[in-house]
């Protein structure tokens, strides 16, 4: 395995992302100086020994140098000026050597790729700025191209079309594949950012928030809510290491993402220990009760089979109730999809005023489900807000 020290300008402290452009500089400044040992041969061949021959030659040391110092200093931001500089004009002195726009088979073409660069590395604003200086050139090559043209270099005609038809094929293809690079990485990341909005709202909240600002809310009249809260939770993370507490509890959350993925339910969010996840949202669900009265009894199965360190299984307490809410995305920054209402405050109160092990459910729930599932009462159960109502406990299906 390569020592990573090895690699250009190398520092541990770098970011993913500078890493990135200093691989892509490294392979750009690399790949020009290799075309500049082309090009001067070529050059020397045609044309001699000359001006023409040691302006590409030039590029390599320049370029070259300003490698081998950005290596050492392990900055990557110089080097990358220098070959936008180089780039845009040698290769219009170069052009402005040979001759003509014509005779020196549009040279300039290759200077095209120095805006490129720009783009790779640095804001669109700050690459405008070199997209003009390449503009300025060509203008005073076209103005002055009789001045040129008068004191040009000798060649065939065939030498000639030669350049021509190489200069500009070979420079279509370099942009087209910087071109590619930008799609590519635009859709990866367009990709990547759909992928991670996906993972904080529901799809629907989603592509809403994609296309217009402000107020996202939308009125529910029925969808089930569920509370599942670890029972003793908070004294096992004082008897752990952060790190052990934080793999527990994502292996326990990610059982439970799975489950509820595979009942077609929304997660909403987790709150310390707790978790909380709703059925009829955002889409109407028919049976959204019945599929959070099965998640709910699956979940209590799956905390069985996670044990602690000391070999004790977790356990748990859930609280389902049904009704309306009030369902979306607050915050400017780091947003959040939420639920509000009376539903939200009732299924709380019924997973806080359960027990361990127990799924206690609203009168609503059970007579939605009393066909279906069977449940054990609880009469006049004191509930926070509410007071004294009767509540049951959902026991398996019938």
């Amino acid at each position: 395995m390569l020592n990573p020290k090895l690699f250009f300008a190398y520092d541990p402290g770098d970011t993913d992302d500078i890493r990135s452009e200093k691989v892509t500089i490294f392979l750009v400044a690399v790949s020009c100086c290799l075309a500049g040992v082309a090009w001067t041969a070529m050059y020397y061949v045609v044309f001699g020994f000359g001006l023409v021959a040691v302006l590409p030659f030039s590029f390599i040391v320049i370029v070259g140098g300003s490698l081998a110092i950005c290596h050492l200093i392990r900055k990557h931001k110089p080097l990358v000026y220098t070959q936008i500089i180089c780039i845009i004009y040698i290769t219009t002195f170069i052009q402005w050597s040979i001759g003509g726009v014509f005779d020196s088979g549009f040279v300039l073409a290759w200077a095209f790729c120095g805006p490129i660069i720009a783009l790779m590395f640095f804001s669109l604003k700050q690459s405008t700025i070199w997209l003009l200086l390449y503009l300025a050139n060509i203008v005073i090559t076209v103005a002055f191209d009789d001045f040129f043209s008068l004191h040009a270099q000798q060649a065939s005609e065939g030498t000639r079309n030669f350049f021509f038809v190489m200069n500009l094929s070979v420079s279509s293809l370099v942009v087209f594949i910087f071109a590619s690079y930008f799609v590519t990485s635009a859709v990866s990341e367009r990709e990547k950012a759909n992928k991670l909005l996906l993972n904080i709202l529901p799809r629907k909240a989603a592509q809403v928030l994609k296309t217009r600002a402000g107020v996202i809310a939308e009125q529910y009249d029925d969808v089930s809510v569920l509370f599942a809260d670890i029972v003793n939770f908070t004294p096992y993370s004082s008897t752990v290491s952060p790190d052990q507490l934080v793999t527990k509890l994502n292996e326990i959350f990610f059982r439970f993402d799975e489950l509820t993925e595979r009942y077609g339910l929304e997660k909403i969010k987790t709150i310390g220990d707790a978790y909380m996840v709703v059925g009829g949202l955002p889409e109407p669900k028919p049976g959204h009760v019945e599929h959070i009265a099965a998640l709910a009894l699956k979940m209590l199965s799956t905390i069985k089979e996670i044990e602690r360190d000391d070999g004790i299984p977790f356990s748990l307490r859930i609280g389902i109730h049904s009704g309306p809410v009030v369902a979306g995305v607050i915050g400017k920054s780091k947003f959040a999809y939420d639920l509000w209402g009376e539903t939200v405050n009732i299924a709380s109160r019924m997973e806080s005023s359960g027990s361990e092990n127990s799924i206690q459910v609203s009168e609503t729930v059970y007579h939605a489900l009393k066909d279906k599932f069977s449940f054990k009462k609880r009469e006049g159960v004191e509930i926070k807000g509410i007071g004294a109502v009767d509540t049951y406990y959902l026991l398996a299906p019938s």
